[in-house]
C-alpha cells in the first residue's frame, strides 16, 4: 500500500516526511518507518543531538490501536561546525519504528517537531499518517536501516563498564571506563543520563589500551541537586562507520 504523506510541499523546503507502512512481525508487533528526505546541504538530528542540535519530539497520541512505538535509531554521524558538535544524519533518515498494538487495525499518526540545519537551524513541524497493512512482506529500505543499528555491548565485546562520580560546579563529573576493543576511525562518545531532567555536556574521550575513557559533566536543567541512577546511563561509542550502544555502568 502507498503511505499517506504530508510535510513541506515545495521542493525548496529542507525536509519532507512519509511513513513507510512496513510489515507484520511474527509476534504480532509491526515494523514500520519514518522516512525523512533532506534537501542538499541540510541535516537533521539523532535522539541525543549534541550541544549544537535540536532534539526530535514525536507525538503518537492520535494513533489508533497503538500501545507503544519504539524508535530503533540507525548509527548517526558526528558533525562539527564553529567548534560545536552535533550528532545526526544528512541526505535522508529511515527511522525504523516497532509498534505494539492493542488489537484491531492500526493507524499510525505522528505529529513531530524536528530540527534541520544548513547554514542556519530551523525547527520543522511535520504530520504523517498511514494505515498499517496485515502483510508479512518485508520492506528492504526498512530492513537496511535496521542493519545499520549500533552494535550491542555484547556484540562489541564490551567486558566491563566502570563509573566514577565526583562533585563538580553545578552538578557532577562522570568518568566512565569502558573495556572494549577499538572500533574503526576516531572514537567519540555520547552520554545520555536516562533522566529527562539531567543534561550531559560533550564528553572528552580518549583510549588507554583496551579501555575507552569518557569524561563528562551532568547537570540538572533547573540547577537543582539530584541523585544519579547509574543503571539508566547510556553510552554510545561512535566511530567512522560503526557504533556501540552500552546501557548502565557499575
Amino acid at each position: 500500500m502507498t503511505p499517506l504523506v504530508s510535510g513541506p510541499a515545495h521542493a525548496e523546503d529542507p525536509v519532507t516526511a512519509e511513513l513507510r507502512p512496513g510489515w507484520r512481525l511474527p509476534d504480532g508487533d509491526h515494523m514500520a518507518a519514518l522516512h525523512l528526505q533532506l534537501a542538499p546541504g541540510w541535516k537533521t538530528y539523532w535522539r541525543a543531538p549534541g550541544e549544537a542540535g535540536i532534539p526530535p519530539v514525536f507525538d503518537w497520541s492520535n494513533s489508533s490501536n497503538v500501545a507503544r512505538v519504539t524508535a530503533l535509531w540507525p548509527t548517526p554521524h558526528v558533525f562539527r561546525q564553529s567548534g560545536a558538535r552535533s550528532v545526526g544524519y544528512k541526505g535522508e533518515l529511515v527511522l525504523p519504528l516497532r509498534i505494539a498494538s492493542t488489537g484491531g487495525p492500526v493507524t499510525l499518526e505522528a505529529n513531530m517537531m524536528i530540527g534541520v540545519c544548513s547554514d542556519i537551524c530551523v525547527p520543522q513541524t511535520l504530520h504523517v499518517t498511514a494505515v498499517l497493512p496485515d502483510s508479512t512482506s518485508v520492506d528492504p529500505m526498512i530492513a537496511a536501516a535496521l542493519a545499520e543499528a549500533p552494535f550491542t555491548a555484547r556484540e562489541a565485546r564490551v567486558s566491563a563498564v566502570r563509573c566514577t562520580v565526583s562533585p563538580a560546579k553545578g552538578g557532577v563529573k562522570l568518568r566512565a571506563e569502558i573495556d572494549m576493543p577499538a572500533i574503526p576511525g576516531p572514537e567519540e562518545t555520547v552520554v545520555e543520563a536516562g533522566q529527562p531532567e539531567l543534561w550531559a555536556s560533550e564528553p572528552k574521550t580518549r583510549r588507554k589500551g583496551n579501555t575507552l575513557i569518557s569524561e563528562t559533566r551532568l547537570m540538572h536543567m533547573e540547577g537543582k541537586p539530584f541523585a544519579l541512577d547509574r543503571s539508566k546511563l547510556r553510552f554510545t561509542v561512535l566511530g567512522e562507520s560503526q557504533a556501540v550502544d552500552i546501557q548502565g555502568c557499575g
